[in-house]
């Protein structure tokens, strides 16, 4: 069991802001204040300096890509701050601005795809100890055809699912076992999808997607 977390809530709809709040206090952690906007989420950060801040993409006044940016915002003003985004939608532009440079203690989840409670505290316990968690559906966006690149046009759907899985975070281990494949099999893959974006095969998982990500982001310019 992960050490109990401070935790910010940005999320307009008050139903489900309070039923996270709940959720997260039965799991031994603490909401230090819940929010419904950008500019009450920025507040709240700089009052609790919480381990991690839970950001919905679309929050008043707009309903566009407010929590994103303050999101970027809070990059900037308290790097320490885990930022775990929680939406229903995917907005490209600034998730790739986001995880430029470093991706480290960021995470991009979709509730719709957010099955299991545990899945979602273990994802938020990750970004808030520096690591990321991205949902694939979120990375095939940002991996999406835009004709920009022809190394990630190269990736064959295979690469592109393992890609998917070393962005949550997976070892090649784990990787392994969510296809149903072996290990060596996933070590080749991953081989090739460095060589495809022209980066070196070195490092372990968090890092080379990491690597990746600021490629994708260098080149998507």
């Amino acid at each position: 069991m992960s050490a109990p977390l401070r935790v910010v809530l940005a999320e307009d709809a008050v139903i489900l802001r309070e039923g996270l709040a709940q959720l997260l206090a039965l799991r031994g952690h603490r909401v230090v204040a819940g929010v419904g906007d950008a500019d009450g989420l920025r507040a709240a950060v700089a009052e609790h300096r919480p381990d991690v801040a839970v950001i919905d993409v679309r929050m008043p006044p707009a309903f566009v890509d407010e929590g994103l940016r303050a999101a970027l915002d809070l990059r900037r003003s308290h790097p320490e701050v885990g930022l775990l985004l929680f939406s229903q939608y995917v907005e490209t532009r600034y998730a790739r601005d986001l995880l430029a440079g470093n991706a480290a203690g960021v995470g991009y989840l979709l509730k719709e795809r957010v099955s299991d409670l545990d899945d979602f505290v273990d994802a938020l316990a990750r970004v808030a100890s520096g690591g990321t968690a991205l949902d694939p559906e979120v990375v095939a966006h940002l991996l999406g055809p835009s004709g920009r690149d022809p190394g990630l046009a190269a990736l064959t759907p295979r690469e592109r699912e393992v890609l998917g899985l070393m962005a949550e975070g997976r070892t090649n281990a784990a990787t392994a076992a969510a296809l149903v494949v072996s290990e060596r099999a996933v070590e080749k893959h991953v081989a090739n999808i460095f060589t495809k974006l022209g980066l070196a095969p070195t490092g372990t998982g968090h890092r080379r997607v990491l690597a990746v990500l600021r490629h994708l982001e260098g080149r998507g310019r």
